[in-house]
């Protein structure tokens, strides 16, 4: 596989814009209850005009103030299991720098259609997964369960690198389904090990001059706040109800991606064979 050339410096983006794109993202990650790389990537495209690369890269550092400051609610009523977020983000930690490396590395042929190809999987496992009974049940940690933990942290990292997501649609449903933690717990927990995972993946990102911090930051603190008021407005539509918004919203930007994907192939390939007409 061939190295991409460096990317070439982004433009300036507007303190206006990236306010809206994190007041936005951050109200829709509140009130569906995700992270808010899902939304914020495809926003960053639309309104930032970032491609690709980028809007993954100032996602991930978008998601820092976001973890942060969901975990602490999580983290004050006791329900994190801080054994299971070590193993976890023993892996990611790993994982968020191989993701970050394919991120620089890949044709953005490839990231759109694989940000594309998850949101489309995300959909499916929201319609066919039931939504789990509140509990805070903790994991019972055996030497298998921590290698199975560290190996799936890797994954989850190499997604969050690469796609710029925060991870908890990946964790939460495997850590309730696979390792029968309660669901308070895994929401918890999945929020914890994103703060080292987004933080080794920025510095990759930043060292690779794929992100402005500055702007990552103003659009997570920004989601930060606005998230508050996404949540009061969730407790207002019945789970169904909100699983069932969420999966037309993610049909919606699946839809408009692909749209976009195929424009910019087909734009790629004919300016391939101008040059070719041309040489």
């Amino acid at each position: 596989m061939t190295t991409p050339a460096p990317a070439a410096p982004a433009a300036p983006v507007s303190l206006v814009r990236l306010i809206v794109i994190g007041l936005a993202g951050g109200f829709l990650s509140g009130l569906f209850g995700v992270g808010g790389g899902i939304i914020m990537v495809p926003l960053l495209m639309w309104l930032a005009h970032l491609d690709q690369r980028r809007a993954s890269a100032t996602s991930l550092a978008a998601i820092l103030p976001a973890s942060i400051a969901g975990s602490i609610g999580y983290l004050v009523g006791g329900q994190v299991d801080w054994l299971a977020a070590l193993f976890v983000a023993i892996g990611s930690i790993a994982g968020s720098w191989i993701g970050a490396m394919l991120l620089r590395r890949l044709p953005l042929t490839v990231l759109r259609w694989g940000f594309i190809a998850l949101l489309v999987l995300i959909a499916i496992r929201m319609v066919l997964v039931d939504v789990p009974d509140r509990t805070d049940a903790h994991l019972e940690m055996t030497p298998l369960v921590a290698v199975l933990l560290v190996a799936f942290g890797l994954f989850v990292g190499i997604a969050s690198g690469l796609f710029g997501i925060g991870g908890g649609l990946l964790m939460v449903p495997v850590f309730i389904g696979g390792f029968g933690m309660g669901d308070l717990v895994a929401k918890g927990t999945s929020l914890l090990v994103m703060i080292p995972t987004s933080i080794t993946g920025t510095v990759a990102n930043t060292r690779a001059k794929l992100v402005d911090l500055r702007q990552g930051l103003t659009v997570g603190i920004a989601a930060v706040v606005a998230s508050f008021g996404g949540v009061a407005v969730s407790f207002l539509l019945s789970p169904e109800l909100a699983t069932w918004l969420f999966v037309v919203l993610l049909a919606f930007v699946t839809v408009q991606l692909s749209f976009r994907a195929v424009k910019a192939q087909r734009a790629a390939r004919r300016a391939k064979d101008a040059g070719d007409a041309e040489a």
